[in-house]
């Protein structure tokens, strides 16, 4: 969700399409700066205000608030670095916008997506204090598991799970870098 979201929105940012693109963008980084905890209880009250609060939705929704911002910034520099006059030559050689950008720039800026999508999803599973607010008491995420454990005492399996969250993101990390190559942004 955080790329259907983040990729448009950082086209519209960077094109100037909106009024005010500076402020939007300014005000769509600040998750990054705020505190998670700040960003849990802030949540957690709006949630309990608008009655979607300890349900998956607003969980997911949550989520999506904080990983965007790595979506569009990731978005925004590698827009930066493709040169314009690509585009305008799909244009002139017949390519309608949604074309130009389907064939012209996402590929152009698909290693930029990748980076940003392996940040959002380090990020939204890192992110433990948002995820405590907004979830009921029935409900658990692995996160929350392994920090709870964690907590209790010395428990054998949250190494475990922990060497293969590692694991996992190596090779996760690995597969983007051979297919995107994004080492080039880094």
């Amino acid at each position: 969700m955080s790329l259907v979201i983040g990729v448009p929105t950082a086209y519209a940012l960077y094109r100037k399409v909106v009024p005010g693109a500076e402020i939007i963008a300014s005000f769509l980084m600040a998750p990054l700066v705020m505190p998670a905890v700040v960003i849990g209880v802030a949540l957690l009250q709006y949630f309990s205000l608008v009655g979607l609060r300890g349900n998956i939705f607003s969980l997911m929704l949550a989520h999506v608030v904080i990983t965007v911002p790595y979506i569009v910034r990731a978005a925004l520099t590698s827009l930066a670095g493709i040169d314009e006059a690509l585009e305008e030559a799909a244009r002139v050689l017949g390519a309608n916008g949604p074309e130009t950008f389907r064939l012209v720039t996402l590929p152009l800026i698909l290693p930029g997506l990748v980076a940003g999508a392996l940040f959002s999803f380090i990020t939204s599973l890192d992110n433990v204090p948002v995820t405590i607010f907004l979830i009921s008491g029935s409900q658990t995420t692995l996160p929350v598991l392994i920090f709870s454990s964690v907590e209790m005492g010395i428990d054998p399996s949250v190494a475990a799970v922990s060497t293969l969250l590692i694991i996992v993101t190596g090779i996760i990390l690995w597969i983007a870098e051979r297919s995107t190559g994004f080492h080039r942004f880094v």
